[in-house]
């Protein structure tokens, strides 16, 4: 398999053979030193080591972690149940630490291209950061102000936003206060948001400015409901324009009016962990969009397995955030980092790198600036980066990317025996890693396969393991992720330590969990994190 994922050079076959020689000596003469100190020996034993086994012996039986064969994990820390003890529990911990961090926009203008077409580009400034204890406060005070407001304990309340930071803040209130979140694709077409508005028989809806304009003002007459929107930054000039009994409200007029009331005498309603925290609509595959209950538990183990295979997660990581929230795997990955003191800070895939399509030549994209240490992503998006890496090699001479080519093969020969190749990390492979800000420590990917040469190149490329998972908005994103120091491709992982696995006979389709060389059939998920229903 390596062999076929190899790239292809043009040197003359004298010169590679004594290339291969010079190789070869430098290999064996720092091999010994190499593998006594430098813990590799530890990182190959562990990736060999078995990863999963059956609770019961007989075929079909489920599968756990070995890390929870006999008890599976439900909760991060103790006492911490729902959603807004994790946050309150993360808030006292890392108070003054920063959380959540967004970039300002210095500067916006039409680009007008060769076809003649407009494209918008920004330049923005340095990322803002917003401390655990900033959040908190505004959270407690959107919570207290959407009640005066009208909004109940265990009612719905919808959000349609892209990826910032009001979209966590907006979320951590709900969980405060018990408020049921809907959240809706901001790509999903007109029929499916008034499918879900209507059927969680929701009155206040928050948004954007931008996505109120081009999306809501179409079908706000379809959603007779709705008496609330609530813009996360700042009220549009047209608001008018709305059908009359519905209101616009900023969430920073929403946020005084929040700290200005008396919650003194009031007993508020905390969520227990059986309560429905999240209903998250599905992308509609297979006809409408369906609204996924996920309780406050579901969450909470789900993050909990999550959080177990990634080592060393804490203060000093840096997530960047810019896959939709309205995602299972976005929305899980962010409360990992809020409940172990990371800083997220956001983008979007339009601002993500300095090649981006919103980014001003010349300028800064988002990962540049800052920095960040755990990425998620969706194949999509690692395709892109590794077409935007490929041209960059093709502008090379002819000697550069020769070179580049016979260090990559030699990485991967290296790396599918487990082993690491720190002078080509450094000479070679470091201006790459800056396409990502130079500091990835983690690369997850989810949401879809990964093809096996997209999954070795990322990994040689930015000198980090690359992760792969398998989850759905119906396990609350939990299921399998693969371990850091499993440098094999095309797989998943063994189960989380939240959850076990099962593969039922599926004998319409000839699936059958007895088959070889591997057992086959219906994926079957147990355990906390699994959802109440639709």
């Amino acid at each position: 398999q390596a062999a076929k994922m190899k790239l292809k050079h043009n040197i003359n076959p004298v010169l590679l053979q004594l290339i291969n020689f010079i190789v070869l000596v430098y290999s064996f003469v720092t091999y010994i030193p190499w593998y006594i100190f430098s813990g590799s020996r530890q990182v190959i034993a562990k990736a060999k080591q078995v990863k999963a086994k059956p609770v019961n012996n007989k075929p079909g039986g489920a599968y756990r972690s070995v890390n929870s064969l006999h008890c599976l994990a439900s909760v991060l820390y103790p006492g911490c149940d729902t959603l807004d003890k994790v946050f309150k529990h993360a808030k006292t911990k890392f108070k003054d630490k920063k959380l959540l961090g967004t970039r300002e926009i210095l500067k916006e203008e039409d680009e007008i291209q060769p076809s003649g077409k407009v494209f918008k580009k920004v330049i923005l400034g340095k990322y803002t950061w917003l401390s655990y204890e900033d959040v908190y406060i505004k959270a407690v005070n959107f919570g207290n102000g959407l009640a005066v407001l009208g909004q109940q304990p265990k009612t719905n309340i919808a959000i349609f936003c892209e990826t910032r930071a009001e979209w966590m803040i907006a979320a951590q209130a709900c969980f405060m206060c018990n408020y049921q979140l809907v959240t809706l694709y901001a790509t999903l077409g007109g029929p499916a948001i008034v499918h879900g508005l209507n059927e969680t028989e929701v009155t206040t809806i928050i948004t954007s400015k931008e996505l109120m304009q081009t999306k809501l003002k179409e079908i706000v007459s379809q959603v007779p409901l709705l008496r609330h929107i609530i813009t996360v930054d700042g009220k549009p000039t047209t608001w008018s324009e709305f059908p009359k009994g519905v209101i616009v409200h900023t969430m920073a007029s929403v946020q005084a009016m929040g700290a200005k009331a008396d919650t003194g005498n009031k007993q508020q309603a905390r969520p227990v962990p059986s309560d429905i925290a999240v209903i998250m609509y599905t992308s509609g595959s297979t006809g409408v969009p369906k609204g996924v209950m996920i309780s406050h538990c579901n969450i909470i183990a789900g993050i909990t397995g999550m959080a177990e295979r990634i080592p060393n997660l804490g203060e000093e990581d840096i997530y960047i955030g810019y896959l939709p929230l309205a995602h299972v795997l976005e929305l899980s990955a962010e409360l990992v980092c809020l409940s172990h003191g990371c800083r997220i800070g956001y983008s979007s895939p339009q601002t993500l790198a300095d090649q981006s399509s919103k980014i001003k030549k010349g300028s800064k994209g988002d990962v540049t600036t800052l920095k960040p240490t755990l990425m998620a992503a969706v194949p999509e998006i690692m395709d892109r980066i590794y077409k935007n890496v490929m041209n960059k090699v093709n502008e090379m001479t002819t000697f550069q990317r020769n070179l580049f080519i016979l260090a990559y093969n030699y990485k991967m020969e290296q790396i599918s025996k487990g082993y690491t190749t720190p002078l080509c990390d450094s000479l070679i492979f470091r201006k790459v890693r800056m396409l990502l800000g130079g500091k990835i420590r983690i690369l997850l990917c989810g949401g879809a396969p990964l093809s096996a040469a997209t999954q070795r190149f990322m990994n040689i490329c930015f000198c980090c393991p690359v992760g792969q998972g398998y989850g759905l908005t119906e396990s609350a994103g939990a299921g399998t992720i693969t371990e850091v120091w499993d440098y094999t491709t095309g797989r998943v992982g063994a189960p989380l330590v939240c959850c076990e696995i099962k593969l039922m006979n599926w004998e319409e389709g000839g699936y059958y969990n007895t088959d070889k060389p591997y057992p086959r059939g219906e994926i079957l998920i147990g355990g906390q994190n699994v959802t109440v229903g639709y």
